[in-house]
C-alpha cells in the first residue's frame, strides 16, 4: 500500500541503516559535527579530521537498526549537552497528563533545536513516548540536515510552496498527518505556536497554526470544539534564563528596523541552531499545561487559551526584571514569582553592553517582554 505521508513523515526503522551510512559519508555533516564539538577553530583542519570523525561515527552507531536504539544513543549526548550548557533543567505539570494517551504539544518558540529537544527529553525522562517533531523545510536545504532530523522523528512542514492551491494541499496533508499520529498511532506530536522564533520575547500563538489543524476536521460529524478536544492539545512553556542567540536576534531586529528588511545568509539558520545548542542557557524550565477542552469555538479562542497557559507557565528569572527596569519599566511585582537565577546582574549588564547601542533595546526587550506578558495577564485576570 502507498504511504500518503511518505514525503513528510519521519524515517522508519527500515530506513535507519541507509541513512546512517549516508550521514557518515557526508563531508558537510562530518564538518558540522566537528564544529559543534570543537568550535570554528577546527575548520582549517576539517579535511584531516573528517576520516577520524567518520570512523568514530560508524563505530558508535554500528549496531543501531531502529529509531528507538538511535534515540537511546542520542540521549547520552543530550544529557551531556544539558550538563554543559545549562545551570539546571526543571520540569513541572506532567503529573496532570495521562502518560498512556498521545498529546499534541504546542509550545512557545525561542530556539530552533532546543525547544523540541528539551520537551522531548523531559517527556522521555518521565517515561513518556518520544515526540514526532515538526520542522520547517526552510531548515532542511541540506540533505544531511534533513536526514538527521527525520532520523530523530521529525516530520516536514512544507513552507516553500509556489501558490495558494499547493499551500492548501500541503496544509491539509500536514493536518491529516498530525491527526493520524494522535488518534490512530497514539504517537505524541510537538509543534511550535508560531512560524519562526519569538525574537522579541513575546510568546503568541498564530491563529494560522490552529486553522491548519482544523483542516483535518470532519465537519459533518464533529464541531470545531470537539475536533480541538480530540487532538488533546497541551500548551508547553519553555523558559530560558539566558538566550544563547540573543545577540543574533537583536542584530536582525535592529537591521530590520533601520533598513526595512533583513536578508538571511545561507548558513544563518545552521549557525543559530549550533549557537542555540552549545551556548550557555542558564536555568531552564519546561512547564506542561492542561489539555484544551471542547468549549473553544474558533481558532482565535484556541490561540488565546494556549497563550494564557504559556504565559502563566513561563518561569521568570531576575534577568527578566533587570531588562524590564533598564528599559524604564516600573511595576508592582507582588504576587509574581521570580525564580532564583544563575546569572549575576553585573554579568547580565556586561552581556547587554557588549552589543551595539542600536542592538541593546532589542536584546533587553527579548528578556523584558516575558515579564510584560505576565503583568498583562495578571491585569486581565
Amino acid at each position: 500500500m502507498s504511504d500518503p505521508f511518505a514525503a513528510i513523515r519521519p524515517y522508519t526503522d527500515g530506513e535507519v541503516r541507509p541513512t546512517i551510512d549516508r550521514l557518515s559519508g557526508s563531508p558537510d555533516f562530518l564538518t558540522a559535527m566537528l564544529r559543534l564539538r570543537f568550535g570554528d577553530g577546527v575548520l582549517p583542519f576539517a579535511g584531516l579530521l573528517r576520516p577520524l570523525a567518520r570512523f568514530y561515527l560508524r563505530r558508535q552507531f554500528a549496531h543501531v537498526d531502529s529509531i528507538a536504539e538511535l534515540q537511546m544513543r542520542v540521549r547520552v549526548y543530550v544529557e551531556r549537552l544539558i550538563e554543559d550548557s545549562t545551570a539546571g533543567l526543571s520540569v513541572s505539570g506532567l503529573e496532570q497528563l495521562d502518560s498512556k494517551s498521545a498529546h499534541l504539544f504546542i509550545s512557545n518558540h525561542r530556539d530552533i533545536a532546543m525547544d523540541p529537544a528539551l520537551t522531548n527529553y523531559a517527556l522521555h525522562r518521565a517515561g513518556y513516548e518520544t515526540l514526532r517533531i515538526a520542522i520547517g523545510d526552510n531548515l532542511l536545504k541540506q540533505q544531511w540536515v534533513a536526514d538527521l532530523m527525520r532520523l530523530n522523528k521529525s516530520f516536514v512542514v512544507k513552507r516553500s510552496v509556489s501558490g495558494p492551491r499547493e499551500l492548501l494541499a500541503n496544509s491539509k496533508l500536514l493536518a491529516q498527518y498530525i491527526r493520524s499520529s494522535i488518534q490512530e498511532d497514539n504517537a505524541p506530536i510537538w509543534i511550535a505556536q508560531r512560524e519562526g522564533r519569538a525574537k522579541d520575547g513575546r510568546d503568541r500563538t498564530e491563529a494560522a497554526v490552529i486553522k491548519m489543524l482544523s483542516l483535518s476536521r470532519d465537519k459533518q460529524n464533529e464541531s470545531f470544539g470537539e475536533h480541538i478536544a480530540s487532538l488533546r492539545i497541551v500548551p508547553v512553556a519553555i523558559s530560558y534564563e539566558l538566550d544563547p542567540c540573543d545577540a543574533m536576534k537583536a542584530r536582525e531586529l535592529s537591521h530590520r528596523q533601520n533598513t526595512g528588511s533583513y536578508e538571511k545568509s545561507d548558513q544563518e539558520d545552521i549557525a543559530s541552531i549550533g549557537q542555540g545548542i552549545s551556548g550557555a542557557k542558564g536555568r531552564v524550565h519546561v512547564h506542561f499545561g492542561t489539555p484544551l477542552g471542547s468549549d473553544l469555538e474558533s481558532p482565535a479562542e484556541v490561540a488565546a487559551a494556549i497563550d494564557a497557559q504559556v504565559v502563566s507557565g513561563y518561569r521568570l528569572h531576575p534577568v527578566n526584571v533587570w531588562a524590564y527596569q533598564r528599559l524604564g519599566g516600573e511595576a508592582d511585582l507582588a504576587g509574581i514569582d521570580i525564580a532564583e537565577g544563575s546569572c549575576s546582574q553585573a554579568s547580565f549588564n556586561a552581556r547587554i553592553d557588549a552589543l551595539s547601542e542600536s542592538e541593546r533595546p532589542f536584546a533587553l526587550a527579548s528578556y523584558a517582554n516575558a515579564l510584560r506578558s505576565v503583568l498583562e495577564l495578571k491585569n486581565l485576570s
